[in-house]
């Protein structure tokens, strides 16, 4: 703990569809991922976060967990529709209840609160309005954002406005893989715009000098396969950093859109109409946060790059491939190099010197197994965390203006798509009784912050 900076954050994450459960309580309206996860085949068991991890009613129990590791800060996101339940127009105390007594409880346990205003759960009457792909949807968060900071400032000091804009979009309305379950091809990009503008809006109704507020990303360094010696390689890295990474940190960083992307997808005349918008979606920013889980090396195909009829994340790119390098992998699939998480923060700082920057998510799924003596011992997952946060302690040591480091996640929760067949949690959950049990790893982050 000595070679971290100090008043160095260490936390925890989770959001909120994945963990409260109580769906239908206390007024909370339908998010999109009610919707999506009612749908027969979108979750991979059937499952869905009616339940989940009932942290609506568990919340002080797993905030003193928390503190007991050692953590300091928990990022939670609020529910839109717990908030405003059609998305727009009447309050619901309640949810704004539930917000406070979680933000102090967190405070009565010695934690700080950060707050994700929108993890991924757009109240379903906004969806059915158009969802992201409209303009009315960045004005009615920006709304949601002013109600809600409004209600809790002087509980929550420290507010994200979006996580991971780039699945809503592409996830959401590109291949369909996550609610809304939409494929529009190169609209999503509209997507994309409409997510920064809600962002910008937002920053621009809560900003104030007795808080501080930022936005998450997930950027992952891409790569050229046979370290891009192929030019038609080496062009598809460019597409795919470009849909990525420069799509979301230029914008917001630069105050322009990368000409070669909107170029790549056929969305220039479009994007052109809204330029006026950047100096909102650019707005001085007090940190940006980055969830970092692994990299990507692609290669151009035998064909065709773009085939706008093939359903993908990739709009303009569609048959570029990601190539296996060998490296081992989570259970997600997901290959680890925690020398990628150092690329992106220098390039991150390269583009905004000194900007504060947050690891807000990093973590690793495994299958764990309950050991008879009810223990469950993930050395994997340990190991994962071990190598990236001496990656975060090298990069501070280089001087590099990170801030904190938040591990994904808190507890075994429902993941999206997966359902509950991907556990990424420091604390296991017994789905069925609800119990929550430290894994080795919880223990050995908790000597790791206490020694």
């Amino acid at each position: 703990m000595t070679s971290f900076p100090d008043g160095f954050v260490w936390g925890a994450a989770t959001a909120s569809y994945q963990v409260e459960g109580a769906v239908s309580e206390d007024g909370r309206g339908p998010s999109i991922w009610d919707t999506f996860a009612h749908t027969p085949g979108k979750i991979a068991d059937g499952e869905t976060g009616d339940v989940a991890d009932d942290h609506y009613h568990r919340y002080a129990e797993d905030i003193r967990l928390l503190a007991e590791l050692g953590l300091k800060a928990y990022r939670f996101s609020i529910a839109w529709s717990r908030v405003i339940p059609a998305g727009s127009g009447a309050t619901n105390s309640a949810g704004l209840d539930f917000y406070r007594r979680l933000a102090e409880t967190c405070l009565e346990n010695g934690v700080t609160p950060y707050a994700t205003l929108y993890h991924w759960d757009l109240p379903q009457p906004l969806e059915d309005a158009g969802g992201w792909l409209v303009r009315d949807a960045a004005e009615r968060f920006r709304d949601f954002a002013a109600i809600t900071q409004g209600a809790l400032s002087d509980v929550i000091k420290h507010w994200i406005t979006l996580n991971e804009p780039w699945c809503s979009a592409f996830l959401g309305y590109g291949n369909g893989e996550h609610a809304p379950g939409r494929t529009e091809g190169a609209d999503a990009l509209k997507a994309v715009h409409h997510l920064l503008l809600g962002h910008g809006l937002a920053l621009q109704a809560i900003k104030s000098p007795e808080n501080t507020i930022g936005i998450t990303l997930n950027p992952a360094p891409i790569h050229a396969a046979e370290s891009g010696e192929s030019e038609a390689d080496r062009d598809a890295a460019r597409r795919i950093d470009g849909l990525r990474n420069r799509l979301f940190l230029e914008p917001l960083l630069l105050g322009k859109y990368p000409s070669d992307v909107l170029e790549d997808t056929g969305m220039a005349d479009w994007f052109a109409q809204y330029a006026t918008d950047l100096p909102v979606i650019s707005g001085p920013l007090d940190f940006l946060g980055v969830n970092y889980y692994c990299p990507t090396t692609v290669a151009a195909p035998d064909g065709p790059i773009s085939d706008p009829g093939k359903v993908s994340t990739q709009p303009g790119s569609e048959n570029v491939v990601a190539v296996d390098t060998g490296l081992e992998r989570t259970q997600m699939g997901w290959p680890i190099q925690p020398s990628g998480l150092r690329d992106i923060l220098k390039a991150i700082n390269d583009l905004a010197p000194d900007l504060p920057l947050y690891v807000t998510e990093n973590g690793a799924a495994y299958p764990d197994e309950v050991l008879s003596d009810g223990t469950i011992q993930d050395d994997k997952r340990q190991s994962y965390l071990e190598q990236h946060i001496e990656v975060c302690r090298q990069v501070t040591a280089e001087g590099l203006p990170l801030k904190g480091y938040f591990i994904w996640t808190l507890m075994d929760n429902f993941e999206w798509a997966y359902g509950f067949t991907r556990r990424f949690g420091l604390i296991h959950v017994d789905y069925p009784t609800q119990q929550r049990t430290l894994k080795q790893s919880a223990h050995w982050l908790k000597n790791f912050l206490t020694a």
